[in-house]
C-alpha cells in the first residue's frame, strides 16, 4: 500500500467514524428530548387535572353552603300567611339544589375517589335534616351537623389533593 492510499483511507475512516459520531449524538439527542418532552407534557396534564380537581371541589363546597342558605330561607318562610315568600324561597332553593348537584357531579367526573364521592355524598344528605327541624333548636343543631360534614368532606379533598402534588 502507498502512503497516498494509506493516508486516503485515514481521511475516509475518519470522516466515517465523524458522520456515525454526529448520528450517534443526533438519535441521542433527539431520544433525551422525547423523553423530556413526554415528562413535561405528563406534568402539565397532572396539573390541569389537579387544577380541576381542586376547583370541583372549592365549588361543590361553596354550592353546598349556598344551597344550606337557600333551604333556611325557605324553613324561615314556611309559615308565610299567603304562602307568596315562602314560593319564592322555595324556588331559590330549588335552583341552588340543582346547582350543588351539578357540582356534586362534577367532583365525581374529576375526582375518581369513591372515599371523596362518599364524603360529597355525606355533605350533600347532611342538608336533609335542615327541611325537617322542627324549630329553631333543631335547625341550629342541623346547621352545625352540616358544617361538621362539609368540613370533613373539605378536609379529605385537601389531603387528597396535596397528597397528588
Amino acid at each position: 500500500m502507498r502512503h497516498g492510499e494509506l493516508l486516503a483511507m485515514n481521511a475516509a475512516l475518519t470522516a466515517a467514524i465523524g458522520v456515525a459520531g454526529t448520528l450517534l449524538g443526533s438519535l441521542i439527542t433527539y431520544l433525551f428530548q422525547g423523553r423530556t418532552a413526554k415528562r413535561a407534557e405528563e406534568f402539565a396534564r397532572n396539573e390541569r387535572l389537579h387544577q380541576e380537581q381542586l376547583s370541583a371541589c372549592s365549588a361543590y363546597a361553596g354550592s353546598l353552603t349556598e344551597l344550606k342558605q337557600g333551604i333556611i330561607r325557605v324553613w324561615l318562610h314556611r309559615e308565610d300567611p299567603d304562602r307568596s315568600a315562602w314560593k319564592a324561597a322555595f324556588a331559590v332553593s330549588d335552583q341552588l339544589g340543582a346547582n350543588a348537584e351539578a357540582a356534586r357531579f362534577r367532583v365525581q367526573l374529576v375526582s375518581g375517589d369513591s372515599q371523596l364521592w362518599a364524603l360529597a355524598d355525606s355533605a350533600f344528605d347532611a342538608l336533609e335534616p335542615l327541611k325537617t327541624a322542627s324549630n329553631r333548636e333543631k335547625l341550629g343543631e342541623a346547621q352545625e351537623s352540616f358544617a361538621t360534614t362539609l368540613l370533613e368532606f373539605i378536609a379529605a379533598a385537601g389531603a387528597r389533593l396535596r397528597a397528588a402534588r
